[in-house]
């Protein structure tokens, strides 16, 4: 998986759920195949995801959804 795949990701994610056009950068975790994708926004958010070689979209999905849906 890569910094863009999971953008994308993200995005169509966070439209999924109403938040709109957000501004979303993803970077490299602490740990290898960890990423945090910084939301931003009126109320900022950090996603921790995991996501490595052949992680699905439906799997990066379901973290972003659960994580910014508990929020």
């Amino acid at each position: 998986m890569q910094s863009h795949d999971l953008e994308r990701i993200a995005k169509l994610v966070l439209r999924e759920l109403g938040a709109g056009d957000l501004p979303v950068t993803v970077t490299t975790g602490d740990q290898p195949d960890r990423w945090k994708v910084d939301v931003g926004g009126s109320a900022p958010v950090t996603l921790s995801i995991r996501a490595g070689a052949g992680t699905t979209a439906q799997f990066v999905r379901t973290q972003i959804f659960e994580q910014y849906s508990g929020r």
